[in-house]
């Protein structure tokens, strides 16, 4: 049986999913639209894509363990450190200059989810030589109880380490933004989540955690004291009830996010998307098309509404670009317009590399 045929369905729907929902937040950081505001329209513009980056984590664990089925953990080991230098390497050099269309590479540089990603890799190439069921207690508890760091109080200037590992922010010209800590605990969660998917119970299994995930964030949301309290009853909208920290990952919103992608893969166990499944089977090739070609459109639609393509947009994005130019801003219909061109036009070269990827076993870094 082949590789190809050997895929879960379900995963690679609910990957396809969460790349499609990565993209509208991409087309927002070119749109100038904020992060969040008081306006639902610009929340949940924002607040739909946190599913991604947890997702996307968790089942690159998965994944890992899928691709170990026929190999020795020293081979996977091999592979994972390998990959995950890569994708360090590629955040640092291709993706940056997509994000940016500058070469400033002295006083910018960003560590985001490819970067942590790639980390969490070398993470977990050390810790499948422990036992499967190990290594989803330490990810669990990793998840669990690093918030912990919050109540005992962290130093007030950590070092680069300490960034690295928990606390981000900058490091010479790296903005650390996506730190290790919990997103290797998330990764190595889906590694060992990975044998349920191949149980004929995983559906059942999958809808249990989504329900039992999902109903732990409300409450623990509800009562306000661990995971991340937000006094969320003195805001001035209901909807920050579920406002959760991002950076770094709070309990309460990988909670929030991993309950309903289990919720997902419980149903899209009996889907035949080929749409989402598409994007799903080649996520890191989506990755590098789609931060580029997103880029290109907003430049397109800065030459339509300006007569010009604005100099704002080759600012160093997403995290420091300059002050927005007045009256810059897109409206959400033309964010949405542009978001479903480009999810459009990433389908067909999608769709090719997902039959050529099987045939060249080398295409699996990418």
């Amino acid at each position: 049986m082949t590789a190809d045929k050997q895929r879960i369905q379900s995963i690679d729907i609910v990957r396809g999913v969460v790349m499609v929902l990565m993209a509208i937040d991409h087309v927002r950081v070119y749109a100038g639209v904020p992060a969040g505001g008081p306006s639902p329209g610009v929340f949940f513009t924002r607040w739909i894509t946190h599913f991604v980056a947890p997702a996307f984590v968790f089942l690159a664990g998965t994944s890992a363990y899928l691709y170990g089925r026929t190999r020795t953990r020293g081979e996977l080991s091999k592979f994972l450190i390998t990959r995950g230098l890569w994708l360090v390497l590629l955040e640092l050099t291709v993706i940056r200059v997509a994000w940016t269309f500058n070469f400033d590479f002295r006083n910018y540089l960003l560590a985001g989810v490819i970067w942590v990603i790639g980390w969490s890799m070398i993470v977990l190439a050390a810790a499948i030589h422990l036992p499967r069921a190990t290594v989803g207690a330490i990810g669990i508890a990793i998840i669990a109880l690093h918030n912990l760091i919050d109540v005992i109080g962290g130093p007030a200037e950590p070092n680069a380490l300490l960034r690295l590992l928990y606390f981000g922010g900058n490091v010479g010209p790296l903005i650390i933004l996506y730190v290790l800590i919990p997103w290797c605990g998330v990764m190595m969660a889906g590694y060992a989540f990975g044998a349920i998917v191949e149980s004929d119970r995983r559906r059942a299994i999958c809808l249990r955690l989504g329900l039992i995930l999902t109903a732990l964030f409300v409450v623990l949301r509800f009562v306000d004291v661990y995971g991340d309290p937000r006094h969320w009853r003195e805001a001035p909208s209901p909807l920050f009830f579920i406002a959760t920290t991002k950076y770094p990952a709070s309990l309460l919103f990988l909670m929030m996010t991993l309950g309903p992608m289990f919720l997902l893969l419980a149903a899209a166990d009996s889907w035949r998307a080929n749409f989402l499944s598409t994007f799903g089977r080649v996520p890191m090739f989506y990755y590098l098309l789609h931060i580029p070609l997103i880029h290109v459109a907003a430049c397109v639609v800065s030459l339509i509404r300006e007569g010009r393509v604005d100099p704002w947009l080759f600012g160093n994005f997403p995290v420091a670009p300059p002050p927005l130019p007045p009256g810059y801003m897109w409206s959400l219909p033309l964010l949405y317009l542009v978001f479903a061109i480009c999810v459009t036009l990433l389908y067909f070269p999608c769709r090719w590399y997902a039959r050529v990827r099987p045939k060249h076993a080398w295409l699996s870094y990418l």
